[in-house]
């Protein structure tokens, strides 16, 4: 649901916990008071749950908290209606039924393919695998395009938005890895524990690139490091993960 008018969006949202019901709502991470001051910047896609109200004071589950925690109603009416790229519009999103019994197969199916398509084949230079040498043909030209104080900075963004507060990284290879091992069994399909061990592998590399950056970024690199060896690690997970991902989309499922 998308509204205009901040009062009808809050309305909405307190009828719908009103009645027991989670709320997913797309938020700007800058005006998240209860988000740490490294991690607030103009980002206009963050989703939060919103499961409950005590008066003024909305709970929220968000996960880049370790826990839940509170955000008043006018910050989070700031948070709703943020202005930029993308337009958030008060946009919410809740249940309204829950399955009472699921088809695990077909749901592990589905999201396996979904994700290997995705992965692989979107026409687009910055998404999926074409995504990896992108980013790196940028990295390579940080510090002769930017100069040494600002390709720090946008070197921290990248690991900020890989490991920190983003959706890439070590963290999401390591979970994706977990959904293989567990598709596995359910599919009766044992090959999918070696894409497992593929997966966490990559993970892998993708900690050891966040480490690395991590290192140049504090003025303390490694022996030999620099922004064009950084390309190149990105550049060699890109391809093992390119592998993987069409490997995955030609499985007979």
């Amino acid at each position: 649901m998308r509204f205009r008018d901040q009062d009808e969006a809050m309305a909405e949202l307190d009828r719908v916990l009103d009645k027991g019901l989670p709320v997913g709502m797309l938020t700007s991470v800058f005006y998240l008071p209860y988000l740490p001051q490294a991690f607030r910047f103009h980002f206009n896609a963050h989703n939060i749950v919103v499961f409950g109200r005590k008066g003024d004071e909305y709970l929220v589950s968000d996960p880049v908290m370790d826990g839940t925690t509170t955000i008043h109603r006018r910050a989070l009416v700031r948070a709703r209606f943020a202005k930029g790229t993308p337009d958030t519009n008060g946009r919410m999103y809740y249940p309204t039924a829950v399955l009472t019994k699921a088809d695990l197969k077909a749901a592990a199916i589905k999201g396996l393919k979904r994700t290997a398509r995705d992965m692989s084949n979107v026409p687009l230079p910055m998404f999926g695998v074409k995504g990896m040498p992108y980013l790196a043909k940028k990295l390579r030209q940080y510090e002769t395009k930017l100069g040494e104080r600002r390709a720090k900075l946008y070197l921290g963004n990248i690991i900020r938005m890989q490991e920190e507060i983003g959706t890439g990284g070590a963290g999401f290879r390591f979970m994706f890895a977990a959904f293989l091992q567990e598709a596995a069994g359910l599919l009766n399909k044992p090959e999918l524990n070696e894409h497992a061990k593929e997966m966490t592998r990559i993970g892998d590399q993708w900690r050891e690139f966040a480490f690395e950056a991590g290192r140049m970024c504090k003025g303390r690199p490694e022996p030999g490091s620099t922004y064009g060896t950084l390309a190149d690690k990105l550049e060699a997970i890109g391809r093992a993960e390119k592998v993987l991902f069409k490997q995955l989309a030609k499985l007979p499922l």
